[in-house]
C-alpha cells in the first residue's frame, strides 16, 4: 500500500532507446512545477556534448537543470521543497562514480537512503543491464553487478517500478493503470 504522506517515487528501467526518459518526463510533466531535471551525464566527447545539448533543448525552459555527475544524493536532498525531481540517469551516475574511483558501495548506500527518506515527488531513470551476456572483462562485470544491485535496492524503497519495453511501460511494482 502506498504511503499517502509521501509523494510517489518512481523507478523507470529499460534498455537503450526503450523510451525510459520520455516516459519519466511525462510522469513529471503530469505534476505541478517547477520541474527539476538532475542530469548525470558528463560530456567526455563531442558526440556526448551534442547529445546533452539536444536533450536540454528538447526539454525546454520550463525545466530547471541541475548537473550532478557524482553528487547525486546531495542534488536530490537540496531540490526545492515540493518540486518534482527527475534523475536521468542512474547508470551514467554509477559510471561516473566508478571511473572516479570513489567508494561505490558508500555512494549507492547514500543514494538509496536519500531516496527512501525523500518527501517530494521523484522519478529515477536507469538502464536494465542484466538481460545481456556476461561481460568478458572484470570492469564490465563489476559495473553490471553494481548496476543490478543498485536497481534492486532502489526498487525496494520506491513506490512504483516501471520497465520500458519498445516504448511501452510495464508496471512491475505499484498501482496498475
Amino acid at each position: 500500500m502506498q504511503d499517502t504522506a509521501r509523494p510517489t517515487a518512481h523507478l523507470v528501467l529499460g534498455g537503450a532507446r526503450s523510451g525510459k526518459s520520455r516516459h519519466a518526463e511525462a510522469l513529471v510533466r503530469a505534476m505541478p512545477g517547477p520541474w527539476i531535471y538532475v542530469a548525470t551525464a558528463e560530456a567526455r566527447d563531442d558526440e556526448m556534448a551534442e547529445r546533452i545539448a539536444r536533450h536540454r533543448q528538447e526539454r525546454g525552459p520550463q525545466w530547471h537543470t541541475v548537473e550532478a555527475p557524482r553528487a547525486l544524493a546531495e542534488a536530490i536532498e537540496t531540490a526545492p521543497e515540493g518540486a518534482p525531481v527527475l534523475v536521468d540517469c542512474l547508470t551514467l551516475w554509477l559510471t561516473n562514480v566508478m571511473l572516479a574511483d570513489e567508494d561505490v558501495e558508500a555512494a549507492c548506500r547514500q543514494l538509496v537512503e536519500t531516496v527512501a527518506s525523500r518527501r517530494r515527488p521523484l522519478v529515477l531513470v536507469a538502464n536494465e543491464v542484466g538481460f545481456g551476456i556476461v561481460p568478458d572483462n572484470a570492469l564490465a562485470r563489476r559495473f553490471r553487478d553494481h548496476a543490478g544491485l543498485l536497481n534492486q535496492r532502489l526498487a525496494a524503497v520506491v513506490d512504483e517500478v516501471i520497465l520500458m519495453v519498445a516504448g511501452l511501460p510495464l508496471t512491475v511494482k505499484g498501482p496498475t493503470q
